[in-house]
């Protein structure tokens, strides 16, 4: 897998082009987030909640990388950092993020949330 993060807006994965936030899985599955399932409960799609953190841990993973979007406005809520307790957890402003998903894809089981715009 080869991640691209060209700028604000959009992420490039193996060739395809995301205008949304998206959810990689250690498995290569790539599907849109559900940032609705925060959005409702906070009011703002930027902070990352239980409910929809327990969507995507479909696969077991050894890392959780969050990408926090070009300006680092995505953050992992304490209750949701719990849901994961024993991970590793990872949290980059976006671009940075898509570097570290590159470097670590093949060592290690990475589950990734990408916030693509702010």
């Amino acid at each position: 897998m080869k991640a691209k993060y060209p700028g604000f807006g959009k992420i490039i994965i193996d060739g395809k082009v995301y205008d949304h936030d998206v959810v990689v899985y250690p498995s290569g599955k790539i599907e849109k987030r559900k940032k609705w399932l925060s959005k409702d409960k906070h009011g703002t799609s930027h902070k990352l909640d239980p409910d929809e953190l327990r969507e995507y841990l479909k696969e077991d993973f050894d890392v959780l990388l969050i990408g926090t979007g070009a300006y680092g406005m995505l953050s992992l809520l304490p209750e949701s950092r719990e849901l994961v307790k024993g991970k590793e957890v990872i949290e980059l402003p976006t671009g940075k993020a898509v570097e570290r998903l590159n470097e670590m894809a093949k060592k290690k089981r990475v589950l990734a949330v990408f916030h693509v715009t702010c």
